[in-house]
């Protein structure tokens, strides 16, 4: 199939004008293949993040971008998120879905937009591939409530793309069918992932040149085991007192993770640098000694890649399909929710010689160009092949 298709892609995850920084990986992907097809991204915004945040001017170039406002009821209503996300979407933008006459579906994030759009796809008779992410099915899917509803948009893909292999196999255990299950690693923008001279990111970063510098880049809430770092971190400054760890991020444990750097007594060895632009992560990248992302579930961070493409070393928890892109001469794991591991992994890190030209050559197979040729090869086939694969199923 060589012409170019119609492609509406939804989801929860990608920049919009109350959080632009939001889903970077997936922007960087959906970028590339609105490069080579039409690609309409339509957005879910929680209700509560338009009303607490003024809008801000957002632009993703080769695709057209449009948002509508989810809105659920709160606490133990979470089994109902997948019917809100539905009629939130209809009432929205229903009229012009059913007019675009789209040639697939990609639905990014299993719950509660993958289990709502399952069934829209269902009843408008458009192929749909399923993108899975991580806690999407390792958190959402533990929940008995609502574990069908993830099964159910899992059986009922045309294709499941995962971003690891261990992810696969859990959305396998859940219902996909293996056949149609596609482990697609994330990619690296080699422009801006790259190694560069520590002391001149430190330059640009106004960063002192000779401290031992651990990186944590990531959302701060607990699930990414930020806490758990700060925990492990005064052991390593009781054998390196002058070692320093900055946090790149926000998130909903900024507050308490400030609270324990005070009771900890360590204002000055910890900082809160706040969020960073995606191209401008690099220099703190090629500034860290070290990258930790000790978290509890992932499926593959792209901030792991994106540190070892710039040749910095990581320590990060066992879970996922981290093990899967982390090889001994790339970093350290450690088991999740134990700082003690994870305190004797980084000093052991610190001491160690790490060579970056070995861990950028490794980072460097992950390309987004591979990725999206291979997403592009999968879309064509349920395009090709879905809508009797479907009437064979239903």
């Amino acid at each position: 199939m060589s012409d170019a298709m119609k492609i509406l892609v939804l989801t929860n995850l990608f920049p919009t004008p109350w959080d632009p920084l939001r889903g970077a990986f997936n922007r960087q992907q959906f970028e590339r293949l609105g490069q080579r097809h039409e690609v309409d991204v339509l957005v879910a915004v929680d209700f509560r993040e338009r009303l607490r945040r003024a809008p801000a001017a957002v632009h993703v170039p080769n695709v057209r971008t449009d948002y509508f406002t989810f809105v659920y009821p709160p606490g133990i209503g979470r089994f109902l998120h997948a019917l809100f996300w539905l009629l939130c979407l209809l009432w929205q933008r229903g009229r012009r879905l059913r007019a675009a006459h789209y040639d697939c579906m990609l639905v990014s994030w299993a719950y509660p937009d993958g289990a709502a759009v399952s069934w829209l796809a269902r009843r408008l008779g458009i192929p749909c591939v399923l993108k899975v992410h991580g806690s999407d099915l390792n958190v959402q899917a533990q929940y008995a409530l609502r574990r069908p509803q993830i099964r159910y948009a899992l059986h009922h893909a045309d294709a499941v793309v995962s971003v690891s292999q261990a992810l696969a196999d859990k959305a396998i255990a859940l219902g996909a069918d293996p056949s149609r299950v596609h482990v697609l690693y994330n990619g690296v923008n080699q422009a801006l992932f790259a190694p560069g001279l520590r002391s001149e990111a430190r330059a640009r970063l106004g960063l002192a040149t000779t401290t031992p510098l651990l990186l944590y880049v990531g959302n701060l809430k607990a699930s990414k085991g930020c806490l758990d770092l700060l925990e492990a971190f005064p052991a390593v400054l009781a054998l390196h007192p002058a070692a320093r760890l900055i946090y790149v991020g926000n998130g909903p444990d900024r507050d308490a993770l400030r609270a324990r750097i005070v009771a900890l007594g360590c204002q000055a060895q910890v900082e809160l640098a706040g969020a960073a632009a995606h191209d401008a992560l690099g220099d703190w990248f090629r500034a860290a000694d070290l990258l930790c992302l000790p978290s509890h579930n992932e499926g593959v961070p792209n901030v792991v890649l994106e540190a070892m493409a710039c040749g910095t070393p990581v320590v990060a928890t066992r879970v996922g399909g981290i093990p899967e892109v982390v090889p001994d001469y790339a970093g350290i794991l450690v088991p999740p929710h134990d700082p003690a591991a994870l305190s004797a992994a980084l000093i052991e890190a610190s001491g160690r010689h790490w060579d970056p030209r070995k861990i950028a050559l490794h980072a460097g197979g992950f390309r987004w160009e591979d990725n999206v040729d291979r997403l592009e090869r999968v879309l064509q086939e349920v395009v090709v092949h879905g809508t009797a694969a479907w009437e064979a199923r239903v």
